[in-house]
């Protein structure tokens, strides 16, 4: 029978091979199929990796000179954070009130941002329930930790986490009487080797950080890289500002 494709004989395997031409759909589904994995490829390689939602939306370390983060009038570059079952979050007389939810309620920073090397001071205070007003969440280098002023009760204070331990089971744990409707005054400080936390100018967290795991409670992660947020609980914050310091 005759044959129009070409033909190779293999005389050593007594086999003999016909070479059948690919149609031109083949080979077209199959350029397309190269083309489109090489894109792939290509957009793998040039597309930098999504920024986290958390992340500041303008340039971090551009921050010389001490900032005031809240104008008193609005939220400005504060977002509220979307944690689910959130109370409402309001600019009233100077100051952000943060409403009780069910579980947290808090605000975001989304603009510049120092991750080393600052202090962060505010005013805060408790309008109703028994658990933290102040969660105050803020970076160390790339790393996250929170103050906590009023938790577990009403009355602990302390840093979230070091070396995995919360701010009731590590030794910066501290426990003050938080009236309601007072304004108190918040300072917290950031270097390399030690956080420090003053409450009305009383300090209450100094710890040596050198070696130490810092991270946050699953509860806050959405308040990283700097937010504030309240636990079942009602709050205001006012007169935040942050500035860079020397070491």
């Amino acid at each position: 029978m005759d044959n129009k494709h070409p033909i190779i004989s293999n005389d050593l395997l007594h086999h003999t091979y016909v070479i059948r031409p690919i149609s031109l759909s083949k080979l077209f589904c199959t350029i397309l199929l190269l083309l489109a994995v090489t894109l792939g490829a290509c957009r793998r390689k040039t597309t930098s990796t999504p920024t986290s939602p958390n992340e500041p939306n303008a340039s971090e370390g551009i921050i010389k000179a001490e900032m005031s983060l809240f104008d008193g009038k609005s939220l400005g570059q504060w977002a509220i954070t979307d944690f689910g079952g959130q109370g409402k979050v309001y600019v009233k007389d100077g100051a952000i009130y943060m409403e009780m939810g069910n579980d947290m309620t808090g605000i975001n920073w989304k603009g510049p941002l120092i991750r080393m090397n600052y202090e962060i001071t505010l005013e805060a205070m408790r309008i109703s329930g028994s658990d933290f007003f102040c969660g105050l969440t803020f970076p160390v280098a790339e790393n996250p930790c929170s103050l906590i002023l009023g938790g577990w009760g009403g009355g602990l204070c302390g840093l979230s986490n070091i070396d995995y331990y919360d701010a009731a089971n590590n030794e910066t744990t501290t426990f003050t009487s938080f009236e309601d409707n007072k304004w108190y005054r918040v300072r917290l400080r950031v270097t390399p080797d030690r956080i420090e936390a003053w409450l009305d100018d009383e300090e209450i967290v100094n710890i040596e950080i050198t070696g130490r795991k810092i991270d946050i409670r699953a509860e806050v992660d959405l308040s990283q890289p700097l937010g504030i947020a309240t636990w079942q609980t009602g709050g205001a914050v006012r007169n935040i500002k942050i500035k860079p310091i020397q070491n």
